[in-house]
Formats: C-alpha cells, sequence, structure tokens
C-alpha cells in the first residue's frame, strides 16, 4: 500500500510540473504576443485585399488556403530556424531584427507616399487583365503567402526575442504557441471582417424586423469605412513597430542616443502630467519610434524601389 500511495504521489508531482509547465507556456507566449501586435494588426489589415473582386463563395476558402500556408511558413519552416539561431547564432537576432524592422518601415512610408502623392497601382491593372478567375486565385494566394512568410518572420523574431525560458523546450513550445495563436487570431478576424458585408446583406434582405433589416443596411455601408480604418491602423502599427525595432536595434549595438533621448522626452512629458502617466509616456514613446519610422522608411523607398527591386527583377509599383 505504501508503495501505491509513493507511486500516487510521484504521479501527483509530475502532474503538477506539467501543470506548471504549460502554465509557463501560456504566460511567456502571451508575453511575447504582445510584442508582435503591431505586425500582427498590419497582417489582419492587409489580408482582406487578396480576396476583393472574387465571388462571396469563394472568400472564405482563400483565406482558409493563405492560412494553412501560413501554419506552414511558422510551425515547418520557421520556427525550426528560429530555434536554430537561438541556440547556435543568437548573436543574429538583433541584425535580422533590425532587417525586419526595415521592412516593416519601407512598407509603411510607401503606404502614407501613395496616400500623399496617389499613383496608379500597376498589380490593380494586371489583376484586371487576368480573364481566368481560377488562376488570379492562384496568383492571389501565392501572393499572400509569400507577404504571410515575411511577416510571419517578423512575427517569429521578435517572439523569440521576448521569451525568457528556462531550456529549449519551454522555448520551443512557447513559439510555436504563439504561432498558432497568431494564426488563429488573423484569419479568424479576416474571414469575419471580410464576411461582415454578406451578413449585413443578408439581415437588409431577409431581417424579420425593421430593425434588423436597418441594422443589415448600417452594416453595408459601415465595412468599407472599417477596412479604411484598418488600413490607417495597420500602417500606423507598421512604422511604430518597425521604428521601435530599429531604435532598440541600434541600442542593443552600442548606439544609445535614439533610444536614450525618446525615453527622456516621454519621461518628461509623462512626468507633467498627474494621471495615466504611464500611457502618457508608452504614447509618446510609440509616437516618436514611429516617426522614426516613417523618416527611415521614406529614406529607403528609392534604395529598395529603385536599387534593390530591379536587382531581382521585379518591377517598381
Amino acid at each position: 500500500m505504501s508503495g501505491l500511495l509513493a507511486l500516487f504521489d510521484d504521479v501527483a508531482a509530475i502532474a503538477k510540473v506539467a501543470a506548471t509547465s504549460v502554465d509557463d507556456v501560456a504566460a511567456a507566449a502571451a508575453k511575447a504576443g504582445g510584442k508582435t501586435a503591431g505586425v500582427i494588426i498590419d497582417d489582419a489589415a492587409v489580408t482582406p485585399k487578396y480576396v476583393q473582386g472574387f465571388a462571396p463563395a469563394r472568400e472564405l476558402p482563400i483565406i482558409w488556403r493563405i492560412a494553412k500556408g501560413s501554419f506552414f511558413n511558422k510551425l515547418v519552416i520557421l520556427l525550426p530556424i528560429a530555434m536554430l539561431l537561438a541556440n547556435f547564432a543568437p548573436w543574429l537576432i538583433t541584425p535580422l531584427l533590425m532587417l525586419g524592422g526595415s521592412y516593416l518601415c519601407f512598407e509603411g512610408a510607401e503606404k502614407v507616399f501613395h496616400w500623399l502623392f496617389p499613383h496608379a497601382d500597376k498589380h490593380v491593372e494586371a489583376d484586371m487583365s487576368v480573364k481566368d478567375p481560377g488562376h488570379l486565385e492562384e496568383e492571389k494566394v501565392k501572393g499572400a503567402i509569400k507577404t504571410d512568410f515575411i511577416l510571419s518572420a517578423e512575427i517569429m523574431t521578435i517572439s523569440l526575442a521576448a521569451i525568457e525560458a528556462p531550456n529549449v523546450w519551454m522555448q520551443g513550445a512557447t513559439l510555436a504557441v504563439v504561432a498558432i495563436a497568431v494564426t488563429i487570431a488573423v484569419y479568424g478576424s479576416v474571414a469575419l471582417i471580410v464576411k461582415m458585408d454578406d451578413v449585413g446583406l443578408y439581415l437588409a434582405r431577409n431581417g424579420q424586423t425593421s430593425m434588423s433589416r436597418s441594422f443589415g443596411n448600417g452594416l453595408v455601408k459601415f465595412m468599407p469605412h472599417l477596412l479604411k480604418v484598418l488600413s490607417v491602423v495597420g500602417t500606423a502599427a507598421m512604422l511604430w513597430v518597425g521604428g521601435s525595432i530599429m531604435v532598440h536595434g541600434l541600442h542593443d549595438l552600442g548606439l544609445h542616443h535614439p533610444y536614450v533621448d525618446i525615453k527622456h522626452i516621454a519621461e518628461g512629458i509623462a512626468g507633467s502630467v498627474e494621471a495615466a502617466q504611464g500611457f502618457v509616456k508608452w504614447f509618446f514613446t510609440a509616437f516618436f519610434d514611429g516617426i522614426i519610422g516613417l523618416a527611415y522608411g521614406l529614406l529607403l523607398i528609392p534604395v529598395i524601389l529603385r536599387g534593390i527591386m530591379p536587382l531581382f527583377g521585379k518591377s517598381v509599383h
């Protein structure tokens, strides 16, 4: 009997350790996921454009195909690479983060430049010239998965830098949880966004009461405005996250002035108010990071569009 009781104690102890490990993974994943908020917002804001112009019946299948590609990008390709970097070449993490931050700054600044100086979108013109919907869908899905790979790489790298795990297994488990949770959150949100106008149209036509029909009409009218807001929020998030990565990266590499200056200014402004000092400090830190991200991204536009992209045979858009 004593042996059986001892066995139960051992099982209970193992279960307790396992439960603690699960809690630790969840907590670490939540912390790491929070660091990637800007990229996640942009990912959710960018993806709906890939289903524009398709029949409503094809929207969810297209999103599911892109989501499957995103799972493959994160779990099969990027997770092993991230683990190898973390354990064999950790010195590469900061440069890779800054490379991804440069991409975010460029993309955000390019969108701002497009808003300020509108120009023809050659990608849209190319889409209009495609007569085969099946071929167009294939091209759209491939393009979305390529874009997702870049954003996923940034998410995984940011998460990896934020994870403080006691061993490689906890690190890998946390990164996998982040990858799965982020993908579900992004593409689940995208699915809801792209189908809301269909829901509104259904209610407007088939609602049992005047209130439900009015709600449906309002939803149909509201969705284009929501997509515009998401686009603005996504762009701001790209510039904020990209600028923050560059400022912190320079700080880690020994160039302390942008980081220290922004910190002092934000703390000074926060110290001059009586309430919500933490929020005020965060807001102005994010604001100045975003300004740096925008300025850096504007400098990158001619370099990338006129210098780098032509080397890979890509046309300037």
